[in-house]
């Protein structure tokens, strides 16, 4: 996207690559790009939704269409993505993220390298995940996130996934820097705390980027700043 659409287009269908800011949801991009759409033609109503959800303490690649493409939105959902971030060793929270403070502690001083690149395999091909509590699944109709929030123990079932690729990029103790290539319902933030455990340690995801959907790059995609820059011609 590197010229001003018409109406007709973003009606039509459109696919837009945006890339994500740290701190803003997901949910934030849509309503703020369907805004612009609706502020730029003087319309009172378009369809615009994402094709995957990132957490808010994420960057990177969110598959947004409008129009008619809104009905395409599963099968980009669908598709193998790629994801490069940092793992801290030696500390648990329980959103697996720094949405939430540290709850536990643990010494990183023995572990090696060596220890961490092994503790990879454990992770790779199709393996049973448990979701994270403070994640918007549901559960007997209410979030997860609102059990925990409210302090409430729910029982969470594991689930089949598949990660075809995890790369460790990296590392400066405490900090694993990797890459990772999963398919459809990975929780990175899982990934993180149970990657922790595979080391007899504790660990939480710092930071996290998506870089691939299928044949989508990140390398294609645009602030929503220049989105808007763009929209106005």
């Amino acid at each position: 996207m590197n010229k001003p659409l018409t109406l007709e287009d973003y009606q039509a269908g459109q696919v837009i690559l945006i890339d994500k800011p740290l701190n803003w949801t997901s949910f934030q991009v849509v309503n703020k790009v369907r805004w612009l759409i609706k502020q730029q033609f003087k319309i009172k109503k378009i369809k615009v939704g994402h094709a995957g959800t990132l957490d808010p303490l994420a960057t990177g690649l969110l598959i947004l269409c409008s129009g008619k493409f809104t009905k395409q939105i599963e099968t980009y959902q669908a598709q193998h993505k790629e994801y490069t971030g940092t793992i801290t060793l030696g500390g648990t929270t329980p959103s697996y993220d720094l949405e939430t403070e540290i709850d536990n502690t643990f010494d990183v001083s023995e572990i090696s390298e060596a220890q961490i690149i092994e503790a990879t395999k454990q992770f790779t091909g199709e393996i049973d995940q448990r979701p994270p509590v403070f994640s918007a699944l549901k559960k007997e109709g209410k979030r997860l996130y609102e059990y925990a929030r409210a302090g409430e123990v729910v029982a969470i079932p594991t689930r089949k996934i598949t990660i075809s690729e995890f790369e460790i990029t990296s590392i400066d103790m405490p900090n694993v820097h990797f890459r990772v290539a999963c398919g459809k319902g990975t929780y990175i933030r899982s990934l993180a705390h149970d990657f922790g455990e595979a080391l007899n340690n504790g660990a939480h995801l710092s930071a996290l980027r998506r870089t691939k959907i299928g044949d989508f790059s990140v390398d294609n995609a645009i602030s929503i700043e220049a989105f808007e820059t763009l929209i106005k011609g």
